[in-house]
């Protein structure tokens, strides 16, 4: 082994030979930056492009969001179900990062067309398109996630793995929210109100074929450099049996409540944080950038600590647990910005303990972005335990649709928000008080009550490291003794 090599392995946790190899957490890794370019392109901003770009009424870009995003949601068991009857000599996951990077990518670039219209036909148009692209996204996003428990089955190498994973995520998603607020802030600048919407079209619709043209060969290079070494048995159960899987596991629909309850927990990341900086901080100069553009520096706020949580999950997992880690540090996040609503952002000093307090609310989201994984890949694990049967495709499908319930209800508040404090497109100076405060009560105090109710279905989560451990032993038990 050259030292490259070895210190690889001291990195990754891994060992020459055995299990997963570096080369896989790599290539996982990179798939998983690819893939947020796209997402983050289409959570973060084709609301923004409908309503301040082509000019479609807000109630109806929110009941939008929120309608069809729910819709994909519940298409995510059937997904799952197709994965788990997939069978391939590549295995059951991997072959659709091959099979849909390019239909993901054509679909993305057809949401920011620059042709729509604001009108009834225009809005019926980008609506099916936008509809069509939740449906092609699952096809490649649930087999992406269901891949982690198929790489490796020990937990805590799945930590390190889905670590990783979401750091690069993180990494793709923050690259479109650094990048694409400062161009289209610098669009917003240069026309008047009336003006500004077909440049900013054209502008988002460059930005969004760039970021997706470019994700392309990472879901293929995902592809060729990971190996699924736990597949199911080889019957091929119906959506029906997977159905009834679900509710035996009992570990996974605790996790699936408290990520729907902690659905709005992070609406300021979407639509809504950028509707504030634009329409709430117009006026508001820091670090060379000011309105539009200070929603680079919210969505950058919450990045020192959710960094520090997600590094760290390996170690805090492995000292206290992922469930004592999990409950205890999203309770911390929302008496946090409990803490920001009463402060408020009126004065200089209340902006401040906003930044800090977004610091501190990134800790949370960084153990949760690897934790949560980690967990739905351990009760794959239980599932089999108490079953026989993995059925990964449809255990995934479920932290799938908790995401997209997170980013329906996040677009759908920020756009709400939108529509109740009557903003103006483009038109900064015409928002009053009674508007800006609107906004922050619905990005920050639906944020704090989302925060702390997703920690109530945790307290009830069982199925720990050492009964994991323990559900794997018996389950290699009875392999071994033919008991399967």
């Amino acid at each position: 082994m050259n030292r490259k090599s070895f210190s690889l392995h001291k990195l990754f946790g891994t060992v020459s030979g055995e299990d997963i190899q570096p080369k896989e957490i790599i290539s996982y890794s990179v798939a998983g930056f690819g893939q947020n370019l796209i997402v983050t392109i289409v959570g973060s901003y084709l609301t923004v492009f409908m309503t301040d770009a082509i000019g479609f009424p807000a109630l109806s870009v929110a009941l939008l969001m929120l309608f069809a995003r729910l819709f994909d949601a519940l298409n995510d068991p059937f997904m799952g179900s197709i994965v788990d009857r997939t069978r391939t000599r590549w295995g059951k996951c991997r072959p659709y990062l091959k099979w849909m990077p390019i239909p993901i990518v054509i679909m993305t670039i057809a949401c920011f067309l620059p042709v729509y219209k604001n009108s009834k036909p225009g809005f019926a148009a980008i609506s099916a398109v936008y509809v069509l692209w939740g449906m092609v996204y699952t096809v490649v996003d649930v087999p992406y996630w269901g891949l982690s428990s198929a790489l490796t089955a020990d937990t805590h190498k799945r930590s390190i793995l889905l670590t990783y994973a979401r750091l690069a995520c993180t990494v793709g998603g923050g690259l479109v929210t650094v990048i694409v607020p400062q161009i289209t802030a610098g669009v917003t600048e240069r026309y008047t109100a009336e003006t500004v919407q077909r440049p900013l079209a054209w502008t988002y619709f460059i930005a969004a074929a760039i970021f997706a043209l470019v994700a392309i060969p990472m879901f293929y290079y995902g592809f060729r450099n990971t190996k699924e070494r736990f597949q199911s048995n080889e019957k091929s159960p119906t959506l029906r049996h997977n159905l009834h899987l679900l509710f035996k596991n009992k570990p996974l629909m605790l996790i699936v409540l408290s990520g729907i309850l902690g659905s709005a927990k992070m609406a300021y990341s979407y639509t809504g944080g950028l509707y504030f900086a634009k329409y709430v901080l117009a006026d508001v100069s820091f670090l060379g950038m000011k309105g539009e553009g200070l929603y680079t520096l919210i969505t950058l706020a919450v990045v020192p600590g959710g960094l520090a949580a997600s590094v760290s999950v390996p170690w805090f997992a492995k000292r206290f647990g992922k469930k004592k880690t999990f409950l205890w540090s999203h309770i911390m996040g929302s008496a946090v910005m409990f803490v920001m609503y009463l402060v408020g952002y009126k004065t200089p000093a209340g902006l401040i303990i906003a930044l800090l307090g977004m610091i501190i609310v990134g800790i949370p989201q960084g153990f949760a972005n690897i934790i949560t994984y980690a967990m739905i890949a351990d009760t794959v694990d239980y599932l089999e335990w108490k079953t026989g049967e993995r059925a990964e495709g449809i255990c995934f499908a479920m932290q799938t649709l908790i995401n997209k319930i997170g980013m329906a209800v996040g677009a759908f508040i920020g756009v709400l928000a939108y529509y109740m404090a009557d903003v103006t497109p483009n038109n900064p100076g015409m928002l009053d008080e009674q508007g800006k405060d609107t906004l922050w009560m619905m990005l920050v105090l639906l944020g704090a009550v989302s925060l702390l109710l997703t920690a109530v279905p945790i307290f009830f989560y069982n199925f720990t490291e050492k009964r994991q451990k323990e559900a794997v032993e018996e389950i290699a038990r009875r392999k071994a003794s033919g008991k399967v």
